[in-house]
Parts: C-alpha cells; structure tokens; sequence
C-alpha cells in the first residue's frame, strides 16, 4: 500500500519532478548564460547525468531522498532535494544538494559535507533495461535509501539500491569559473574544407601543480608553479589559495626572483577572490585553467599544440627555491608526464560534457584527425615536446675539452618511436641549453649561461653572429651580449645555487652581441633526419642561429623541402633571409601571442617576407604562440590612446567580419566577472591577465587590423594543418 501511494503522489506531482530521466536538464554554472554548460545528451548512461539536476528515487519503495537537514531521509516528491551531479571523472560524480552539501559515506553511515573528498565520490553504474541507476562509494557500498533510517551504506545490489533520477531544474550550481559567452560554438564546413578558426602553436597546457587526476605523480617545473588545469572538484580546489606552494604571503615564489625582486610578497588566495594573481608577469601560477581554455575555443581556437616541457638545471633551481626536492626534473620523464596528463584533461572534459568524446577538448595524432575535429567544432589538440636533453640527449662537458655524449643513434630511434607511440607529433631538437644534439640558441645570455653550466658543467663558447640583412624586419635579432656576471642581488637562493655550482668561475667574453659557437652535431644531424623519416614537425625556434641554415640547408634538399615551424619568436634569432626560406619552403612563422597591435604589425613583417619569398598571399594566416605557463610573459594592454575593448562584444557579426563568417552562429562576449566575488579582468586593464583573455584578444585584432588581421588570424588553423601535412604524409597513411 505504501508503494501504492507513493506512486500516485509522484504521479499527482509530474510538474514538480519530471520522470523523463533520458533527457536531463543540465544545471547551469551560471544561471543567466546557459551557454556555458554542456548540452544535454539524450542517450541516458551513466555518464549522461554529467551537471544535471535530479531528484532521487528509490526503485524500491518509491521515496525521494530528503535535504541534508532532514538527514537525507525518506519522504514523498514535495520534500525531495534536487542534487547537481557534478562530474569528479568519467561516471563518478559528487552529489552537491542546494544546502551546497555534497552526500559522504562515512562508515556504514551517510553524512553531509561542506567540502569534498574521496568519500564523497560516487561510481555511477546503468541499467538500460531497467533505466535505474546505482551509486557505488569509493569503498564499494552501495547507496541505499531505507524507509525508517534514509540514506544509507549497504551490500546488497538489488533493487534497494536501485535509484530512478527525476529531472529537475531547481538546483543550485557546483562552484565553477564562468566563460560569460552566450553562443552555439560554430562547426566547419567538412573535413575536406579549410579549417575556420585560430592556432596556438606553443603552449603547455600539461604545466601543472599536479600532474595527475588521481594527485600521486606530483608538480611540474620543480614545484614553483601553482595551480591546476583540472581538479576533481573543481576551481576552488585547482585554483584555491597558493601559500602552501609560496609560503606565507608569497615569500617562496619564484616570481620575485623573476621580477627581481626578492622581498616581493602577494595575497596567496585565489578562488574566487583572484586579489593578485593571476596577472600577466605572475608566471608562477596557472594560466590554462579549462574554463579559460574553454573561453578561447569558443571564440573560435581550433588547432592548439601543447608541449610537454622542462630544462632540468632550472627545475633543480626550482626545487630548492620552493622546497620540494622530491619532485622530477629529469626533462623527458617531466615531458612524457606532462602529455599523458593531456589524456587526463581530455577525459575531465568529456566527463563534465556527457562522457567519452562528448567534450570540446580532442587530441589528435593525424592532420586528417585535426581537419575531423575541427569540423566538428572542436579544439584538435596536438602534443608536442620542448625539452633540452630531448631524447635524453643530454652531454657533459669535461675539463679537457672533450664531451661525454648521453645518447647514441638507436636510443635517438627508441625515443622517436616512444613518442610517437604517445601521440607527440610536434618536436623542439633544441631548447636554453647545450645537448649532445648540438647547441642552443641564446637570447638570454646570464642566465641561460649558468643553467647551461648547471646543465652540462661548461659555459657557452661563443662566435661572432653572421651578417643579416638589417633593413628588412626579422622575427628575433640572433644572439645576446655576454657578460661573466651572475644574476640576482647575491642573497637570493638561485644565486647561492650559482655561486657555489660555478665554484667562483665565470668566462670572458668579448663585447657586443655573440651566438653560441656549437652547432648540429652529426647526432643532431641524425636526428633530423630520423624525425623527418617519421613525419614530425621539426620546431626551429630555439636552436643556434647558425643551425638554423644547416637545417633550412637539409630542408631544401628534399623534393619538395620539408617544411619547419617557428611558432613563438624564434628563440635564438630568426632573420629576414631564413624567414623568406621557411616560407618558400611551406613552413610556418607565428610571433609570441602579443596584443592586437602587435598581431597587426608582425603581419606586415610576414606579408613582406611572403612576397619576397614569391608565395601566394590568397591563404595569409598568422596564428601565434602563447608560450602559457612557460614563464614567457604575457602582453599587456595596448595603451590609453588605442580604440577601447566595450563589453559586451559580438564575434563573426559587424565591421571587419567579412562574408563568411556570417553563416557562423554569433558569439556573444561579455566581461569574464565571478559572481561569488565580483573579480573581473578587462583586456584593457590587465592585458593577458590568464589564457582566458584570448576571447577578449580577438576583439583587439578587430579594432586595430580590421578585416585583413581578422582573416589573417582565422586562417591560421587551416595554415598549420596544411603545413602539418607536408610533413606528416610523406611517409605516414593517408
């Protein structure tokens, strides 16, 4: 007769919970810019109920599951609490009910709790026959709701822990960081049609205070960076309060050495105030938060490289300024760690969008899977590796002159082959310091100086930079004056470290600007060759200036040339006439990310180059490398006298938006405010402030280039991948 009754209430009360548990409605982060969730997915799983709002009912006897207040008891439809399912992984979730308490097992009992933790994750398992679901917690009991003690722990996996999930709508939202757009992100024409939308050729989205959704691998970068690009319970977690990574007040942060200023202190809280960071020379904490990453999709990213990265001389600095000397340093066991943390992020993002390949975040191996992708509206992600003993090429310079080499030719081919296997398509030969490979480019010459002797034992050995042709405009000039000096006031811990790693030595040089004297190697060589044989795309920022015309020599030698990538302002020097030969032979320049100004005047210095080099201007892209979490610096605003950004903006609609972006959805762009706080970052204010502003950077590149900086910009997806494939299908499948 209960069960009887029960029914009929549910029934009577249709209106207030619907039954219908095939089309959830999704609970909205923000409830005015609904376009900010996921789509609902019609196919229910138990990944489906990703951000939904639910009543749950037990399949058993029919009772909803009370407030927290009411110690989840059991009781009719009028008294149920509508829980957000707030995605910790693919099919687990946190059960976050309006009281914003999150349903925790605790012992045999159920509890509420204000903050989450293992316990309050649950493993959602489907029964498509049935349509019920069942909640598993991490000590595998089962969730079970009883008539007289209401929620509680059980064994049995029958139909008393069976739960039906009633859509609703009256929820209150898991805390999360808006991208304040409102829009349909756009889709591509086909596969087999140009790619509309914009590259990011250098980042490193893998940078990360943990390098793991399960939190045992540990940090990134010797542990100076803080903050996550995914947590499993989200931003107050990824992006909480820093202290424990830059002690009180931010006395231990690596930044103060990096602004020179020792005695520098911040406010360490992140989440949701933001006091004072993150701010664009901020560079020791997270830039590529996923909702920031997000925020730039959505305006129409749709190629990003995201390179795995470390130079181990600096993250031992690292380690000993922050006080984590268990973390890696050794740079390709950070770099691989670093992209299989990639997999993770992927796998976050279709958790929180409805399951496996539901998200907007899909890495790819192939141009084919890119052009896919990007079809379908998606970011394609491709991995890449910067690192300065790639390979484990690292060398050691002995006293005598000689070299002692830590490679050889066929571990070269097993590493090739061990990231080629991980899906790493995109290769630094070279990156700050000497390798066995050969010698790096200098730009900047102390402190790339000392962390090459911390590297290697040896200082830099030095030559005169070729003559350039120094009317015509270059990437980056060659080389960096020299000087014995070490860096720093001499209290701070990296120049102790340096003081006594150097033993008080320090070398001559001459005056003016010099380039490192080590070139290619004839296991550099090898090495080019082997990653052309596979179908990499060889990055030609960072090497020697002088390498650079060895490498271009090599390129032209093919029918056709290879075509290389210099995609953040070639490090090391990129002159006019190697500019030219990159271009004539398909390759791709992209500057650091700037603001909108500089995006319009480096797209001068390409069309000049494009034209000597006789290549068609039909296709101009012009992409850029932000270089985020690679403690590169971000732009700042363009100036008082520059057409203000006015929010809210609208992208693919109005003046410089040509004929076809108008059969694109519109995108609206408003102000990224938190509401919990009222922080907000206005491009005009705060520049580059995180990756989010990227959105904001569009607008920019309206105002001061107009329609062309537009194309040129939109274009520059279609004019990597096309480049990519250049490489790739020589002897790779189509």
């Amino acid at each position: 007769m209960k069960k009887i009754l029960a029914l009929a209430v549910v029934m009577g009360l249709a209106g207030c919970l619907s039954q219908d548990n095939t089309t959830p409605t999704v609970a909205g982060n923000q409830p005015t810019q609904p376009s900010e969730v996921p789509t609902p997915t019609v196919q229910a799983s138990e990944f489906s109920l990703a951000n939904g709002c639910y009543g749950l009912q037990s399949a058993s006897n029919r009772q909803y599951v009370k407030p927290a207040a009411e110690r989840y008891g059991a009781g009719a439809a009028t008294s149920a609490e509508r829980f957000t399912l707030r995605p910790t992984e693919l099919g687990k979730y946190l059960l976050y009910g309006r009281d914003r308490q999150m349903v925790t097992a605790q012992g045999s009992s159920i509890v509420a709790s204000a903050e989450p933790s293992d316990a309050a994750v649950w493993t959602a398992s489907f029964d498509r026959k049935s349509g019920f679901y069942r909640f598993t917690s991490a000590s595998g009991r089962f969730l079970t709701l009883d008539d007289e003690a209401g929620l509680v722990l059980g064994i049995d996996s029958g139909e008393a822990s069976q739960f039906k999930l009633m859509a609703d709508k009256d929820c209150v939202a898991y805390p999360e960081m808006p991208v304040a757009m409102e829009g349909e992100p756009y889709k591509g024409k086909g596969g087999n049609q140009p790619i509309i939308g914009f590259a990011d050729t250098h980042t490193h989205m893998g940078m990360s205070s943990e390098m793991s959704l399960a939190g045992n691998v540990g940090p990134s970068a010797g542990g100076v960076l803080y903050g996550e690009v995914v947590h499993r319970f989200g931003v107050p977690h990824a992006l909480g309060d820093c202290a424990e990574f830059h002690g009180p007040n931010g006395i231990r942060d690596a930044n103060n050495i990096l602004e020179a200023d020792p005695t520098g202190r911040h406010d360490t809280k992140g989440w949701p105030t933001f006091v004072d960071w993150p701010r664009r020379n901020f560079l020791t904490h997270q830039v590529m938060y996923h909702k920031w990453v997000e925020r730039a999709w959505r305006a129409g990213l749709r190629v990003m490289v995201n390179h795995g990265t470390n130079i181990a001389a600096l993250c031992r600095v690292g380690q000993t300024y922050a006080g984590k000397p268990q973390a890696d340093c050794d740079d390709m066991g950070v770099a691989t760690k670093q992209v299989k943390y990639l997999y993770d992020v992927q796998d976050y993002i279709d958790a929180q969008f409805g399951g496996p390949g539901k998200g907007w975040y899909r890495i790819v191996r192939s141009p084919a899977e890119a052009r896919e992708v990007a079809a379908q509206g998606k970011l394609a992600v491709i991995l890449g590796v910067e690192v300065a003993q790639v390979f484990n090429c690292g060398v050691t310079f002995l006293p005598d002159g000689s070299e002692v080499r830590k490679c050889t030719p066929e571990s070269i081919d097993q590493e090739i082959e061990k990231l080629w296997e991980l899906g790493v398509r995109h290769v630094y030969p070279f990156h700050d310091i000497d390798s066995s490979l050969g010698g790096a480019g200098i730009f900047i010459g102390d402190v790339m100086n000392f962390l090459n002797f911390l590297d290697t034992g040896g200082f830099f050995k030095t030559t005169e930079c070729r003559a350039f042709p120094k009317d015509e405009p270059h990437v980056r000039e060659p080389g960096a004056v020299m000087t014995p000096n070490i860096p720093g006031s001499g209290n701070d811990p990296l120049t102790q470290l340096l003081f006594e790693a150097a033993g008080g030595k320090a070398p001559l040089y001459p005056p003016g600007v010099r380039c490192n004297a080590r070139t290619i190697t004839d296991l550099g060589m090898y090495a080019i060759k082997a990653m052309m044989k596979r179908g990499f795309v060889i990055d030609i920022d960072h090497s020697e200036y002088h390498s650079k015309d060895m490498m271009l020599a090599l390129a032209e030698t093919m029918d056709p040339p290879y075509p290389m990538a210099s995609s953040h302002d070639a490090h090391g020097g990129l002159t006019s006439d190697q500019a030219i030969r990159m271009l004539r032979a398909g390759g791709v320049i992209y500057p650091y990310k700037g603001n909108g100004t500089k995006h319009k005047e480096f797209l001068q210095k390409l069309k000049f180059w494009r034209t000597k080099a006789g290549v068609d201007n039909t296709l101009l892209g012009l992409g850029y490398g932000a270089d985020a979490n690679g403690f590169g610096g971000h732009p700042g605003p363009r100036g008082g006298n520059a057409k203000p950004v006015e929010y809210p903006f609208t992208l693919f609609r109005g003046e410089g938006w040509g004929p076809r972006y108008q059969s694109l959805p519109p995108m609206k762009v408003d102000l990224l405010k938190i509401p919990e706080s009222g922080k907000f970052w206005h491009i005009d204010e705060v520049g580059m402030a995180h990756y989010g502003m990227v959105a904001d950077f569009v607008e920019e590149v309206r105002l001061e280039g107009g329609s062309e900086a537009i194309d040129a910009l939109y274009n520059s997806a279609e004019v990597y991948v096309r480049m990519w494939e250049n490489a790739y299908y020589r002897n790779n499948p189509r």
